[in-house]
């Protein structure tokens, strides 16, 4: 499958770019060269194999979810620049 300059032209003006040239002839064939693969990769026989979101088998490595108490508040301020009525002070984000 071959995409065109005109068609890398109107995905990168969907994507707000601002491509040169040279750049449009560059992403034309690579765009194009992606997309041979993936038909070759879609000519693969897949009949019996079962789908699969990992390749190697996976554990789950989190801990247990479990109630636990948190540090005292007095010891989380400790250490913050500044503190009010109990809670961080941060600077305004919006104004």
């Amino acid at each position: 499958m071959s995409i065109t300059r005109d068609e890398v032209h109107r995905i990168a003006q969907l994507a707000h770019l601002d491509l040169s040239e040279e750049e449009y002839d560059l992403y034309a064939r690579q765009l194009s060269s992606i997309l041979d693969y993936v038909e070759q990769l879609d000519r693969l026989n897949t009949y019996g194999i079962e789908p699969t979101a990992h390749i190697v088998a996976t554990s789950d490595s989190l801990r247990g979810d479990e109630v636990r108490g948190s540090i005292p508040r007095d010891d989380a301020l400790a250490n913050a620049p500044e503190s009010e009525q109990g809670l961080f002070k941060v600077p305004r984000v919006l104004g």
